[in-house]
């Protein structure tokens, strides 16, 4: 996994795909430690070097389990770790300790994780770093004491995969670790993580593995992390997890044949990456694929079910591959948090749980037209029950309605958006809510109101993501905040030479009377026709006003809409055209 350390080195998250294998030590806990983690339990990974607090994000999404990545060396031959290799951020109770106790206090845990494709790229993996096993001992028994916590992740990848003596000294200090656990009387689980096919373990995995065996190391779990299969080929990415889960199976059979079939499943976990892959839209893990993962996963008995990352699970940055921050494909917030949630427990997720989806997740039309979509839910533990279904936020003008009203978990309705002449351009955000005797979840749709009697312009509210059909000078560009409405809005970036303008040209009825109008914020922010027709406007505002322009076509209709700033005053945005 690629963290983004101080100096914003790597931004994606593997260089290859991983697996997470885990031993463990199992004596009773003393009552100073956390409880055990639970034997199934979904914990995606939160990126610890943002600056955002793990408990609020845990509590937002649902996700009460944390694997917080990633602790590391400082320097190449250090043998002391930091949160990111941060000499700011020590193994120590002021850091994300409060946070911790405010996480375990809800019902959950976090697993510290070492390691990291940075940090085995740079020589900072702490075993790659340390070459004293005592001393690496000494810093996962300084973990475990500090946050109370019964799992460390170790991410061993890339370079550390070739370290024959990093690998082990790593294992000899896990050992030494287990030993120390087994006498203070602590429960203590190490995590690996390790590259991983379509189908099982790279030879590479399995000698650490064989490593692991060879100096006595228990092995209780196998956290396959699987995509960055960087063949070439496209995947569908939920079959891909099951063959990989099926050719780690058949491995650790072979490689501890004294255990049985389901003992073996039992060892499996998979990590996913939500959304569009850092290798590309051809390993894509969309919200369709999550429930199938999870029935299977729950009904095989795999130990952990993880995704990268937490702040990923979002549908901001359309098309945008690799992403610590979205995860570039049309989803509501917490879509995959939500889904996977129940996993954490004993094995089957627990009530009558269900996911929520709207497909496709935005659509246009001019007024007086209608849009539709499809709401679908799928059943993730429990029993099937009805869902009731309900649509707002639709704007004066326009009518939403579900048909039917009502599923049966697994089915679905269709959502139809009916607009009048009446209705007003511009972006609108649709909440669709399901309910059941479980609870509920939301999803969210985004219409589209062009400008009326057809004379649209393309891409008014910017929800497609990109620029097109608009031109640009300079470093004008889509952004997901500030916005108007919707989820997107275009940036005006002037110079000192260049007003930074935007353009796109429309074709209107010949010699007719129109009014353009706009939202903008910023300073000399000016909207306004040229070509066919002539008028603009300009205001300096901090926050969002509508513009309006007033104009004529000639002959040909066909007329250049334009916004701009002012040479070196800054950005402005603009959202929400329309021309009516």
């Amino acid at each position: 996994m690629r963290p983004r350390t101080l100096l914003r080195a790597t931004l994606a998250f593997f260089a290859t795909a991983a697996a997470t294998l885990t031993l463990t030590a199992t004596p009773p806990a003393t009552a100073q430690a956390s409880a055990a983690l639970p034997p199934h339990v979904f914990a995606p990974y939160f990126e610890a070097w943002t600056g955002e607090d793990p408990a609020t994000l845990s509590e937002q999404s649902g996700a009460k389990y944390l694997t917080m990545a990633f602790l590391q060396a400082a320097t190449r031959g250090s043998c002391t770790a930091y949160w990111n290799g941060d000499t700011d951020m020590p193994i120590a109770a002021s850091t994300f300790g409060a946070s911790i106790t405010k996480i375990r206090n809800a019902g959950g845990d976090v697993i510290p994780s070492f390691g990291g494709y940075t940090a085995t790229n740079t020589g900072t993996e702490i075993a790659d770093s340390c070459t004293n096993v005592n001393s690496i001992a000494a810093v996962f028994q300084n973990v475990i004491n500090t946050y109370g916590v019964t799992r460390i992740d170790l991410d061993i990848e890339d370079n550390s995969l070739n370290n024959s003596a990093g690998i082990d000294r790593r294992n000899k200090a896990i050992k030494l670790t287990q030993d120390w656990a087994a006498a203070n009387g602590k429960t203590v689980q190490f995590s690996y993580t390790l590259p991983t096919t379509t189908h099982g373990l790279a030879d590479s995995g399995l000698a650490v593995l064989r490593n692991a065996k060879t100096n006595n190391a228990k092995v209780d779990v196998v956290n396959i992390m699987t995509f960055d299969y960087y063949d070439g080929a496209n995947h569908n990415m939920a079959n891909d997890t099951q063959t990989a889960a099926t050719g780690l199976h058949d491995q650790l059979a072979a490689l501890y044949p004294d255990k049985t079939s389901a003992q073996i499943w039992n060892m499996i976990g998979v990590t996913e990456m939500i959304g569009i892959d850092d290798y590309g839209p051809a390993e894509t893990f969309t919200t369709a694929d999550a429930v199938p993962v999870l029935n299977w996963a729950t009904s095989k008995g795999l130990a952990m079910i993880s995704f990268w990352a937490l702040q990923r699970d979002n549908g901001d940055c359309p098309n945008v591959p690799g992403s610590d921050s979205y995860s570039g494909i049309p989803q509501s917030t917490w879509y995959f948090s939500q889904t996977f949630a129940p996993f954490s427990g004993g094995g089957q997720p627990p009530g009558d749980g269900f996911s929520l989806a709207v497909s496709p997740a935005s659509g246009s039309v001019d007024p007086g037209a209608a849009a539709t979509a499809t709401v679908s839910t799928a059943l993730t533990g429990g029993n099937a029950q009805t869902v009731t279904l309900s649509a707002t936020g639709a704007p004066s003008g326009v009518t939403a309605t579900l048909s039917p009203p009502s599923v049966t978990t697994g089915g679905s309705s269709t959502l139809t958006l009916a607009t009048t002449s009446a209705a007003q351009p511009g972006s609108y955000s649709i909440t669709v809510s399901g309910t059941s005797p479980a609870g509920s979840h939301t999803a969210t749709y985004t219409l589209t109101i062009n400008g009326s009697g057809g004379t649209t312009m393309g891409n008014p509210g910017f929800e497609s993501g990109a620029l097109s059909p608009w031109t640009c000078q300079n470093a004008g560009a889509v952004v997901g905040s500030p916005v108007h409405s919707g989820a997107h809005a275009l940036r005006v970036s002037p110079s000192a030479s260049q007003t930074g303008q935007c353009t796109q040209s429309v074709t209107l009825a010949p010699n007719h009377s129109y009014t353009l109008k706009a939202w903008v914020q910023g300073n000399y922010a000016f909207v306004g026709v040229s070509g066919g027709a002539t008028g603009s406007t300009w205001t300096s505002s901090s926050g969002w006003k509508e513009l309006s322009v007033p104009f004529t076509t000639g002959a040909s209709g066909t007329v250049t809409v334009y916004v701009n700033g002012w040479y070196g005053q800054g950005d402005v945005y603009a959202d929400d055209f329309s021309i009516t």
